[in-house]
């Protein structure tokens, strides 16, 4: 079944956005009374038949809806440096919707190698995942933020910083409280600096470890994703 993304959808007629429309007529090529299915991004999950099919504007009839699809019992956030190559954060950010994560913030750290990076596209790749893998619920996607303002900007919620310094750290499973919120920060491919991990115990970050390896960015903020995933499955 085809999966269109409508964050705006709010009644039981929908008009698909021109791309969205291109795509449904143009190169899937279906047609009036073929059924797909809606994605709102809100938890909302819709059964519809195309209407009229128009390459511009087709028009849908919504014939079920189910509210709060799909809906887990945690909150994840993970805050990760960008990637110098940027494809290796669309991996991230691909492979982290499927699995299940509810926020994702750019953090910009005093050894980052990229400090700027286009948002709008980042997102598309976010909702492509979110249709593949029929997720009912979009992940949010901040703007990048400055380690220092983020970390001190930040409550009610479990917190955990993943660094490769060595020092006393914890895992997981050690210290996780289940059902909850939670924030993993990532740092960049030079890790952390000593100042900023420093500064992150102080604004009360719990120090983690992810494994044995070394472990990649991405890899690193993917592997926190599995597990707290994992652990409240």
């Amino acid at each position: 079944m085809h999966i269109f993304y409508t964050p705006d959808i709010s009644s039981d007629t929908y008009i698909l956005s021109e791309e969205e429309s291109k795509h449904c007529i143009k190169v899937l090529r279906l047609q009036q009374g073929s059924a797909i299915q809606l994605v709102d991004g809100k938890g909302g999950f819709y059964d519809a038949i195309i209407d009229d099919p128009h390459s511009k504007r087709t028009s849908l009839k919504v014939i079920k809806e189910q509210q709060g699809y799909g809906r887990r019992n945690h909150h994840l956030h993970i805050a990760v440096a960008p990637t110098k190559n940027i494809e290796r954060m669309e991996w991230f950010l691909e492979k982290a919707t499927e699995l299940g994560i509810d926020e994702i913030t750019p953090l910009i750290c005093e050894r980052s190698e990229r400090k700027e990076l286009k948002t709008e596209r980042l997102n598309k790749v976010i909702t492509s995942a979110v249709k593949q893998s029929i997720k009912a619920y979009h992940p949010i996607l901040n703007e990048p933020a400055r380690f220092s303002d983020f970390i001190n900007s930040v409550s009610n919620t479990q917190k955990y910083i993943a660094h490769c310094i060595d020092s006393e750290k914890f895992t997981l499973k050690d210290k996780i409280e289940l059902n909850s919120d939670y924030l993993v920060i990532i740092g960049p491919e030079g890790d952390f600096s000593p100042s900023e991990v420093e500064a992150a115990l102080a604004a009360d970050f719990l120090p983690i470890e992810l494994g044995s390896s070394r472990l990649r960015t991405e890899t690193a903020a993917l592997e926190a994703c599995f597990e707290i995933n994992f652990l409240n499955r």
